[in-house]
């Protein structure tokens, strides 16, 4: 298999360290260069946590994309500056794989209209976790059947976007596929604002930050005499890993913008 050559966005944050590992554990992955806002010059190896990995590090997306042939741009770093490098990457040919949650919905449009102008392919993946996916695709199964739901997600307390994008990619999921309703009392009050959590399409959403937290959600399904709780959980920030790898070799294959990793699973 053709080595797939790839920058990292990103490589000193607790996802892009693993990215950097996954790579390095890949054969048919190569890593050229990373993204970082600091260090500018130096080699990834200079700074202590991957003392064998030579490649260099840029602050300059324009300069880092002129001098390096990649093919795949991996970005787990923040909403703004994940649009500007996928934006920037797709102009330069390079197809992006973003873990970056909290794109709006001009941003996606904007991308998927830089994808049919450039004929390449881009991944958005709010959860890049397997299970995560699976979560949300059973949640949709069940949607058919249930017309109440609520959705609680739980994260670390560094997580910067409420609801979490999985969160809300679960919602839209559900809504696809079931009517709209306003859930709960229709008369029912809110004593404490926001006790009901952000309503989507008349479903709430709930966000929990906590420190021992990495990323979970459950999504609670009613109907008279049962429910049904759909539940993931992600201990580390390993569980993501699996689902970059598919992202990096399916990007490679197509040419169009996806938007959900459930999107490029068999």
């Amino acid at each position: 298999m053709k080595n797939i050559k790839i920058i990292i966005a990103g490589p000193r944050g607790r996802m892009g360290r693993e990215a950097v590992r996954l790579v390095e554990r890949t054969d048919h992955f190569q890593l050229i260069a990373v993204l970082d806002y600091k260090n500018d010059g130096k080699m990834l190896a200079d700074l202590g946590d991957f003392p064998n990995v030579n490649v260099p590090i840029y602050t300059d997306i324009e300069q880092c994309f002129q001098e390096n042939d990649a093919d795949v741009l991996i970005d787990l770093t923040t909403p703004e500056v994940g649009m500007t490098h996928a934006e920037t990457a797709l102009r330069y040919g390079v197809r992006p794989v973003v873990g970056t949650t909290g794109f709006t919905k001009e941003n996606l449009l904007k991308l998927e209209a830089d994808c049919q102008e450039k004929k390449i392919g881009c991944i958005i993946a709010p959860n890049f976790a397997i299970g995560a996916v699976l979560m949300m695709r059973f949640s949709q199964m069940a949607a058919k059947f249930f017309n109440d739901v609520e959705i609680i997600e739980l994260h670390h307390d560094q997580k910067l976007d409420a609801p979490s994008g999985t969160a809300v990619k679960t919602a839209e999921m559900i809504s696809a596929v079931k009517e709209e309703k306003q859930q709960g009392h229709p008369n029912e009050k809110e004593t404490m604002k926001g006790a009901r959590g952000a309503n989507y399409d008349g479903m709430h959403i709930h966000s929990v930050r906590l420190p021992g937290l990495i990323a979970h959600q459950q999504v609670m399904f009613g109907s008279n005499g049962q429910t049904l709780t759909i539940r993931h959980d992600s201990y580390n920030r390993e569980s993501f890993m699996s689902g970059v790898k598919v992202a990096v070799e399916t990007v490679m294959n197509i040419d169009t913008f996806i938007y959900g990793l459930e999107n490029i699973l068999e």
